[in-house]
């Protein structure tokens, strides 16, 4: 068209006419106008975008040829599982070298005291002092090798990170005490790693372990350094017995004036021996090398690396424990990109306090805080009204879920979930849960609430800590995700239970990279874990679903016989029983000369009165737990619950009885990573497993 052409096109008597009806319109049409035009196009400037997924979200595992049914991540370009993402980190201590070059020497470790910000140490700093820690351990005659192991027995603190990168410095390698485990648990692992310096937090634990060198139960140990303040009666007793007391600084000023060059691991190195804590037996120490950590981190950045960079202004709390290979996976993510992490103060009441003073945005959880959360924000919502608009504004992010899309800036964040995302800081960009099956309904209410990018992960020490993830952009809950990169997973027959791979359900067997070497001086253990074609048998039940994801299902372990022959798995029952409202905990119980289940019942101390009170019944909690009518109505909301669960009836309890203490560590019912000890509970309620039994008519 010529210019003439076009001059005279806008010259056309239907724009003219245009024109002139718009000058009659009203100056308030004209505004209206003017805004919703202004709206409509601020609304497809902002609209909410999904994520783009990193792969085809219905097919997300991809069978390997030859392997009996083996599937690997449809993330990988080919069969070969993912070993290292970045090439200059092959190790842990190449990975802190890394992140002292990413952070341009940032910020790395933080703490606080109560009431105070958060200090900081650089990654310069933490490297320092981690050479100074090393090189002491070096001039007390310890070795500079793979084969020389260094107890660690506190809670999480810089000095944690700091003594574990001086030991990798050095080629050493980290034994982690539980602070939960027990004298006599604590006891077996510092024989068994014949260890002959323990680092410690506390006196009250030195003092333990002195006791176990005076009465000859811990004869290797030699050298304890504490990180807290001791008195000089602490040094004496040690002199007595042939252990020598030393201070963190001391040490370090030791290694200061006798600085020795590092000697770093090769990736084949063991770098921690993770000692496991069994629901029976002793634990067992597994060997955890260089390259199976750095290989399940590589695979954690390739999932996530389409939604996430992390880089030196991500923050993570630390407060899951170091001791278990899980915050250890996470803290050798965070490192290696230069970011910052900072310590909670110890006392996981002040944990809230605590995150909204760091302000993390890397938040790794279990799923037990993840209830806690849950049931707060419910039990907040106590009048009609309020649950009504909580549950408007879920139902409406959910269907965002269901798209795809995770943001925390909707109307619905704005007017409902604001305080609920201020309370972890306000900043949480990705959360993470693992160590144990969380509830589908839990999940999607919390995605929805937090508006960030929220994984869940699975896997055991076993295999360095993951094997599945879930990926970006597939936020659906009630499965694992698929394998990650750095493995294959294939489900094994378990006919036992009826659980066929034919039909795509199995036990769950693992082969990659990032599995443990074996378990510390136990081949029997270590020939009991793998087949003779090397597949990692979990010892749970998993089913492939039809987009690739794994569910687990079951539980191999534990299983038992019912009179009639039907077998059962009591973890599947109490993972359905304990979402019943009144419920905190459940123990089911079976025998094989019995017919039916019943089941030991906690009430949770929480929900117990309002509910009851709802079902017409008054009282303390106490006089509630004692009420025969209310311990009826538990049975029967909890029956109901497995029949909408679809639980067979012979899966059903038949009879409970009403237990007021939780189970828990300290009572010797629960292991440390929060697993029901079995044989304890048995023993522990005989009494009234006895009087069910007998009293029960079916």
């Amino acid at each position: 068209m010529q210019a003439h052409e076009l001059f005279g096109y806008f010259r056309m008597p239907e724009l003219v006419d245009f024109r002139q009806y718009v000058r009659t319109l009203p100056t308030n049409t004209l505004m209206g106008f003017g805004a919703f035009a202004a709206l409509t196009t601020f609304w497809y400037a902002t609209r909410p975008k999904a994520l783009k997924p990193p792969c085809d979200l219905s097919m997300q595992s991809v069978e390997v040829a030859g392997t009996g049914g083996a599937r690997r991540s449809a993330l990988l370009d080919s069969d070969e599982p993912l070993v290292y993402y970045y090439g200059d980190v092959k190790t842990l201590y190449e990975g802190f070298q890394r992140g002292i070059q990413v952070s341009n020497n940032g910020p790395c470790l933080g703490s606080r005291k109560p009431d105070q910000p958060y200090e900081w140490l650089s990654y310069k700093e933490v490297a320092e002092l981690a050479e100074c820690v090393g090189s002491a351990l070096l001039e007390k005659g310890f070795k500079a090798s793979p084969d020389q192991f260094v107890g660690i027995f506190a809670q999480n603190r810089p000095e944690w990170v700091i003594i574990e990168q001086g030991c990798f410095a050095y080629s050493m390698v980290v034994v982690p005490l539980y602070d939960t485990l027990g004298t006599e648990a604590i006891t077996y692992i510092i024989n068994k790693a014949e260890l002959a310096v323990v680092f410690i937090d506390k006196v009250e634990k030195a003092k333990v372990l002195i006791d176990g060198v005076e009465n000859k139960s811990i004869p290797s140990l030699k050298i304890v350094v504490l990180m807290d303040s001791y008195g000089s009666d602490l040094v004496e007793r040690g002199k007595k017995c042939g252990v020598e007391i030393m201070s963190m600084k001391a040490l370090q000023n030791l290694g200061r004036a006798n600085k020795r060059k590092p000697k770093p691991p090769a990736p084949e190195d063991l770098a921690v021996i993770c000692f496991t804590s069994g629901t029976t037996g002793n634990p067992k120490g597994a060997l955890i090398t260089h390259q199976n950590i750095v290989c399940d981190c590589s695979a954690f950045v390739k999932v996530t690396e389409t939604a996430i960079t992390l880089n030196a202004s991500d923050t993570h709390i630390s407060f899951l424990p170091l001791a278990h290979m899980y915050e250890q996976l996470m803290q050798c993510v965070m490192l290696c990109h230069g970011a910052k992490i900072g310590f909670f103060q110890g006392d996981i009441r002040l944990l809230m306090d605590d995150l909204k003073v760091l302000q993390p945005t890397i938040f790794p959880v279990v799923p037990r805080l993840l209830n806690r959360m849950f049931d707060r924000i419910f039990g907040q919502a106590n009048t009609t009204l309020k649950r009504w608009l909580l549950d408007f504004a879920y139902k409406r992010k959910e269907a965002e879920l269901r798209s795809g899309i995770i943001r925390n800036n909707s109307l619905w964040d704005k007017l409902i979930f604001h305080k609920i995302q201020s309370s972890l800081g306000g900043k949480v960009r990705m959360m993470i849960t693992g160590a144990a099956p969380v509830s589908a309904t839990v999940l999607t209410f919390l995605r929805a609430a937090l508006g960030c990018q929220f994984y869940e992960g699975y896997g055991q020490t076993e295999c360095t800590a993951g094997c599945c993830l879930t990926v970006p952009g597939d936020w659906t809950a009630g499965h694992v995700g698929a394998p990650m990169p750095c493995n294959y997973i294939k489900l094994v027959d378990v006919e036992e239970m009826n659980y066929m791979a034919s039909k795509g359900e199995g036990e769950i067997c693992v082969k990659g990279p990032n599995i443990f070497q074996g378990y510390l001086k136990d081949p029997a253990k270590t020939a009991e874990a793998f087949d003779k074609d090397g597949w990692l048998h979990t010892g749970d039940i998993g089913k492939w679903l039809p987009n690739g994801t794994l569910k687990i299902v079951d539980r191999k372990k534990h299983i038992f016989k019912l009179a009639q022959g039907e077998y059962i798995a009591p973890e599947k029952i109490e993972n359905i029983y304990v979402r019943s409202e009144p419920v905190a905990q459940v123990f089911v119980h079976g025998e094989s000369l019995q017919s039916f289940l019943i089941a030991i019942v906690v009430p949770d101390a929480e929900t117990l009165c309002p509910w009851a009170r709802k079902k017409g019944f008054e009282g303390s909690f106490e006089e509630l737990c004692r009420n025969k009518d209310v311990k009826k109505a538990i049975l029967e909301d909890m029956v109901a619950l497995g029949k909408e669960s679809g639980l067979k009836p012979f899966e059903q309890i038949k009879g409970i009885a009403l237990h007021l203490e939780l189970f828990s560590v300290d009572n010797g019912l629960l292991t440390p990573t929060m697993k029901a000890k079995r044989t304890e509970l048995r023993n522990y309620f005989h009494s009234q497993i006895e009087e069910l039994y007998s009293t029960i008519k079916v």
